[in-house]
């Protein structure tokens, strides 16, 4: 298993700053993610670490070895492409042993290790088939496959899974997980698709503009989000922005628009304008004559917009003074205009005025 260290890392592309001085230290064994919009520089990042993009400064590590300076062919890296580059003129088993013929093995160490690794990724009795006679979500498999027969210290993966559907890509992620596990080998994951980073990841580098906006745990990622742009990239969310009216210690009373809404202010004592986030699943819909939990608010408004989705459904519901909030429930609401939504304080996010 290897480190990687990322210190200071920059590009640009004429006057494009791509990656703007990045450092990230990832652990030994880690399934880390970078996350961002398209154009936020994370695969330009994953690019440098694989010797692919130069530095224009900084550097990086694999454990102690420095390696900006060193041919991709020798930083011991596999990569795994968003069009999978499977070769089309070999068989499943050429494109599988390609990379351990240019590191001069013997037929019988590579046709070992061929098949070792097509087992990994259940693709046992596949050598000899042709990439046209395969799925996408096969030829994902044999590009993965081609990338952990070299046994490398790193795996690199550049949105592995946006070509296939969305069922085989939940089937994929899971397998891509379960893959790192057994190996233990240390990820970098690209994607913009934030379910895919909090299902996979140990930790989560939110991107933008080139830089980084937030490192953590995927559920500090949502739950506590650093910035107005990670609250509203990583999932849905209501972002509110307000004076503070009246403080009781850590909790504060927060004016938006001409709604009042309660909200712990621990991170933030001291400001006196805010921005809130409130994740619509936070919200809860009222029945008629049902009182919320002890120390929830209540806020009333009127039913706007309804999105059946089957398993939830997701609607909008529109105050008084004309603030929209999204909610979400399990049963669709009741046809009444009239509505009413509790929260707990404590699930509203407090971001600073300028996040």
């Amino acid at each position: 298993m290897t480190a990687i260290t990322i210190d200071g890392v920059a590009r640009s592309f004429g006057e494009v700053r791509a990656v703007d001085g990045v450092s990230l230290l990832i652990r030994d064994g880690e399934f880390f993610t970078l996350l961002g919009p398209s154009g936020c520089g994370k695969t330009t990042l994953l690019r440098m670490v694989a010797g692919f993009c130069q530095l224009d400064r900084g550097r990086i590590l694999f454990g102690e070895r420095r390696v900006d300076d060193v041919a991709p062919h020798r930083r011991n890296t596999g990569m795994v492409f968003q069009n999978y580059a499977v070769f089309p003129n070999l068989d499943v088993g050429g494109n599988v042993a390609y990379g351990l013929k240019a590191r001069g093995l013997a037929a019988g160490e590579i046709a070992t290790k061929v098949e070792r690794a097509l087992t990994l990724v259940r693709l046992a009795g596949f050598a000899r088939r042709w990439p046209h006679q395969l799925s996408g979500g096969q030829l994902q498999r044999v590009a993965i496959a081609r990338a952990v027969v070299i046994e490398p210290d790193v795996l690199l993966l550049d949105e592995p899974l946006s070509n296939l559907d969305a069922k085989l890509r939940a089937e994929m992620r899971g397998e891509i997980r379960a893959l790192q596990r057994t190996l233990g080998i240390t990820v970098i994951y690209v994607t913009h698709d934030q379910e895919e980073a909090l299902a996979m990841s140990d930790r989560i580098a939110v991107m933008r503009a080139g830089r980084i906006e937030q490192v953590a745990a995927p559920r500090a990622i949502y739950e506590q989000p650093a910035s107005a742009f990670v609250a509203s990239f990583v999932g849905a969310t209501n972002l509110l922005r307000g004076a503070v009216v009246r403080r009781d210690g850590a909790v504060a009373d927060i004016l938006v628009g001409a709604t009042t809404i309660r909200a712990r202010l621990a991170a933030h004592p001291s400001l006196d304008r805010v921005a809130l986030s409130l994740r619509p699943e936070a919200l809860r819909l009222l029945g008629a004559g049902e009182t919320p939990p002890p120390g929830w608010r209540v806020l009333s408004g009127k039913l706007d917009e309804v999105e059946y989705l089957g398993a939830v459904t997701r609607f909008v519901v529109r105050l008084a003074d004309g603030t929209r909030l999204a909610a979400m429930a399990l049963a669709p609401p009741d046809a009444a205009s009239d509505v009413a939504l509790a929260y707990d304080p404590a699930r509203v996010v407090v971001l600073g005025e300028d996040a």
